[in-house]
């Protein structure tokens, strides 16, 4: 710890237009009639992607007001579908959320997200109300970028010349070749995201929003799956320039699928010997009584800042990031 540690990783200049774009988050929501809500950032349960680490504290209090050990949450989601169930229509929150392990030049374990959900709509209604916000943040600094949108077949036919339903896994690694990465272990699942990150998103056009919408089946998370050949999850994800901002889903609400899935993440984390959250048996009661139609998105406010400011430091959108906390 050196005598300057005192000071902020963030401009000053990022912190006020973190607290403009806030503004323009609100206003936006409501001009289009999405309530603002709050929901919990420790709950009885936790997230079971096998991906993604979960931070975990203990309740030292009496144990009548529940589970002791407590999770903090990796995104509002559970809780927002909750309140879906119980009737409160179209909403959103705006707040943080923590990732155990990950930190570093793009990551902080501690980040702002901003989710929403919108009854009745599907993920590609959705991806235009994204684009909208995201023009209206580009605003904030003086610019508008060209939209595209495109499936994600069609994306890896373009840009690395495999169908990523068909190819065989050999094909997958080609294009990856150099790089030196190690492939024990990965899964094709593994190769179709090396794919994106190392050889499609650096190459996409720092002045474009880019709309990537039906993804493979086995990467619907909580997304619905649409019959056909093949099957594809209904599901987009948003980038802006190289930037990954948001990932939407046209939401599952069967209550015996989702619990499926998430039993197959915990067999996952059993085979990797991570641990393993408890299931969030209120969510599943929730869409068992009757979730709506509905699709939702998550969008990462410090990824949007650092498109806004041009930068690649996810600490110069932070007023403190995790090594100054």
């Amino acid at each position: 710890m050196s005598a300057g540690d005192w000071r902020p990783s963030g401009s000053l200049e990022a912190i006020r237009l973190r607290a403009r774009l806030y503004a323009e988050i609100r206003g936006f929501f409501a001009a289009r009639g999405v309530l603002e809500v709050e929901t919990p950032v420790l709950s009885a349960a936790g997230n079971t992607e096998p991906n993604i680490d979960s931070f975990s504290t203990a309740f030292s209090g009496h144990r009548d007001a529940g589970a002791p050990r407590r999770w903090l949450r990796t995104s509002p989601e559970y809780p927002l579908k909750r309140l879906l169930a119980a009737g409160i229509g179209d909403c959103y929150e705006l707040g943080r959320v923590f990732r155990n392990g990950e930190a570093g030049g793009r990551h902080n374990p501690e980040f702002t997200m901003l989710e929403w959900y919108r009854v009745g709509w599907d993920h590609l209604r959705l991806a235009d109300e994204a684009v909208a916000l995201v023009q209206q943040a580009l605003a904030l600094v003086g610019r508008r970028a060209q939209v595209e949108s495109t499936s994600y077949r069609d994306l890896f036919l373009r840009w690395v010349g495999v169908d990523p339903f068909l190819a065989a896994d050999a094909q997958l690694r080609q294009p990856l070749d150099g790089i030196g990465i190690d492939a024990q272990d990965l899964s094709r699942d593994d190769w179709l995201d090396l794919l994106m990150t190392h050889r499609i998103q650096p190459g996409l056009a720092a002045d474009r929003i880019t709309v990537v919408h039906d993804w493979p089946a086995s990467q619907c998370a909580l997304a619905r799956v649409r019959d056909g050949d093949p099957p594809v999850a209904e599901r987009f994800e948003l980038y802006l320039g190289r930037f990954e901002l948001a990932n939407g889903y046209h939401e599952l609400t069967d209550a015996a699928e989702q619990r499926q899935r998430f039993e197959r993440d915990c067999a996952v984390r059993a085979a990797r010997g991570t641990v393993q959250p408890p299931l969030d048996e209120r969510l599943l009661g929730a869409l068992q009584s009757g979730m709506p139609d509905c699709a939702g998105v998550a969008l990462g406010v410090e990824r949007l800042l650092m498109a806004l400011l041009g930068t690649d430091r996810i600490g110069d959108v932070l007023a403190f990031d995790f090594g100054r906390a």
